[in-house]
Parts: C-alpha cells; sequence; structure tokens
C-alpha cells in the first residue's frame, strides 16, 4: 500500500484535548496529523500536500499573519482555521487572511473531517452564506478601489498595506529602501488623513476600506 505522504499541520497548544483531536484525525483520515505550537518555527517535512489548520482560539492576529507568510512560500500547502465563535468572526477572519477554509467551534468532528479531506483535495470549505457574505465584502472593495482613497499617496498605500501585513517599521523600511524615519513621517501623515491615532486603528480602517493585505513574505539577503 502506498503510503499517505499528506499532511495535517495542527497550530495550537499541545495538551490532552489536541492530541485527542488528532488521533481521531489520524483514524478517519489516514494521513499524518502533527501539533506545533503557534510561535514554533515551522520546519515542513517531505510531504506531497500539506494543510495548516490555525487554532484562532490561541493566536494573536500577528501570530496569524507569520503563518500565512510561511504557507505562502511553500508549494502545495492549504491554510485554514477552526475553533472560529460564529459567521461573524468568519468574516472578520476572513477579511485580513487568505483562508481555504473555516471551522466553527461547534461543528461535529465528523463535519469536520469531511471538510478536511475536501480541503486536501483542492477545494474550498465555508458555508454558501459565508460565501456569499465575502463576496458582498469584495463588491464593496471593488467600488471602493474606484474612490480616491483619502487622499492617500500611493506610498502611503503600500506602507498602510505592509502595516496590515503586520510588519514593523524597520521592516517596512527595509521593503521600500527608505530610512526607518521617513516611515514614521508617513505614518504620522497616514493617522492624520484617516483620523485614526494608533496602528490597530490604522489596520483596522484598511482592512474596512482597502481589503485583506498580501501576505508578508521575507526578502532574501541579496535583495531578490
Amino acid at each position: 500500500m502506498v503510503q499517505d505522504k499528506r499532511l495535517i499541520l495542527l497550530v495550537t497548544e499541545s495538551n490532552p484535548q489536541s492530541q485527542l483531536f488528532a488521533d481521531y484525525l489520524r483514524q478517519q483520515l489516514g494521513c499524518s496529523v502533527s501539533i506545533t505550537a503557534p510561535g514554533t518555527a515551522w520546519k515542513p517535512r517531505d510531504t506531497n500536500d500539506v494543510l495548516v489548520l490555525l487554532d484562532v482560539d490561541h493566536m494573536a492576529d500577528t501570530t496569524m499573519q507569520a503563518w500565512q507568510s510561511r504557507a505562502a512560500e511553500r508549494p502545495h500547502t492549504s491554510l485554514a482555521a477552526f475553533n472560529l465563535r460564529d459567521e461573524d468572526h468568519g468574516v472578520e477572519t476572513l477579511s485580513c487572511m487568505h483562508l481555504q477554509g473555516i471551522f466553527y467551534r461547534d461543528d461535529p468532528l465528523p463535519l469536520i473531517c469531511k471538510g478536511l479531506s475536501t480541503l486536501l483535495e483542492g477545494h474550498l470549505w465555508m458555508s454558501r452564506s459565508l460565501m456569499g457574505r465575502m463576496l458582498e465584502f469584495y463588491r464593496q472593495h471593488q467600488i471602493n478601489a474606484y474612490r480616491p482613497a483619502c487622499g492617500l499617496t500611493q506610498r502611503e498605500l503600500e506602507i498602510i498595506g505592509l502595516l496590515g501585513s503586520g510588519a514593523s517599521n524597520m521592516e517596512i523600511a527595509d521593503r521600500l529602501f527608505v530610512s526607518e524615519h521617513t516611515v514614521k513621517s508617513h505614518l504620522y501623515n497616514i493617522f492624520k488623513k484617516i483620523d485614526v491615532h494608533n496602528r490597530l486603528q490604522a489596520v483596522n480602517w484598511a482592512r474596512q476600506n482597502l481589503g485583506a493585505p498580501p501576505p508578508l513574505t521575507t526578502r532574501r539577503a541579496n535583495g531578490e
């Protein structure tokens, strides 16, 4: 029998409950299931397909963005989230993350297995109502794209996009080949134009008006 090289990577705290969940998935799906802590550096094994399943109960937004960036750098990798409270939480999460699947806290285990199998086959897994709400979200975003974004310049739009991806001032400066002082000056002007007072408010404004930020990828040392 050919060994199934697919891997489900549970990004959550390791405890008896998560271990039982992993054992159940192994038995039902017949593929490898590993658990790793949210803050652990991911070292993927030699597998054909990897499904990264993020536990939103144990992850900050910046940590989820970091996992999104890691998944984007690896071929044949899908990203999904579980333990979401409800559909509103799903819309909020999808507005700032590029996810292929959404699972709620009250989803029964057989339904979760069905969804994971669908994701491993390369398809999306989310309810029709959630997909409908996200289509409306992106339709509204497309409409907003044709409107002036509060007078923001192209460089300011680039900076607020990187800000939404979880980048620090130093990382933004490195990405745009400017000084950190220049980034701070741009952020001051951005906050004033969109009438916010801190980074979190600016990120929330960007998500509502500009859509989901792109994954933050790390530039190579040689500048590529």
